[in-house]
């Protein structure tokens, strides 16, 4: 079955291009992201390594741990990883998970029949330190992802989880969020004195707290 948000991301212990890792442990108290390819030696899949390689700092900083997964054994990651590092010019700098016996693809349902019966479609899991599925995203084999967006909806996951905010359509880091709408109008005079814009009573908008 499909997880879903606030699922629990499945455990496992796998090889990787940089050892032997249970994954829970792993992570410890950081944030994840679990993505995977279709296959070794494509070019779009080559394409997306590299960029994720050159923005590594960007997770870094945000306290996430980024790993890589395809249903190939680690010696073909590390003999793809020498053609990745030459045509992107990133090295790879972070794990990717050997998967032949597909038991964490398995796990995660990352294999979709009615795409295909053998390979992985693009996955995406943002997983929190508390160990739960924040977001998913699957894309087709055919288009690469977009990883300025999964930092942006990590900006957004770390925000809300410490303040009681939302993020409105296509915001980023320092823009205006909004009073979640759980919170009364008297519980956000003590979350944010600072006030606040009433566009509608369900729609309160004020600066993003800490910038």
């Amino acid at each position: 079955m499909a997880l879903r948000l606030g699922d629990t991301a499945p455990d496992f212990t796998a090889e990787t291009t940089q050892g032997t890792i249970n994954f829970h442990e792993w992570l410890g108290t950081s944030w994840g992201v679990l993505f995977s390819h279709p296959k070794d030696f494509t070019p779009v899949c080559t394409t997306e390594l590299g960029y994720v390689a050159k923005i590594k700092p960007e997770f870094d900083k945000r306290n996430v741990k980024v790993i890589g997964l395809s249903v190939d054994n680690v010696e073909s990651h590390l003999k793809w990883e020498g053609d990745i590092g030459e045509t992107q010019g990133t090295p790879v700098n972070f794990p990717m998970i050997g998967d032949p016996d597909r038991k964490v693809s398995d796990l995660y349902d990352m294999i979709h029949p009615n795409a295909s019966d053998t390979m992985t479609v693009r996955s995406v899991f943002v997983i929190g330190p508390d160990k739960k599925v924040k977001l998913t995203i699957t894309y087709p084999a055919s288009t690469g992802r977009n990883f300025d967006e999964v930092l942006r909806v990590i900006d957004s996951l770390q925000l809300t989880a410490q303040f009681k905010v939302a993020t409105p359509a296509n915001w980023k880091d320092g823009g205006d969020v909004i009073i979640g709408a759980a919170v009364s109008d008297d519980e956000a005079k003590t979350l944010f004195p600072q006030g606040w814009t009433t566009v509608k009573p369900y729609l309160r908008v004020l600066p993003q707290p800490k910038k």
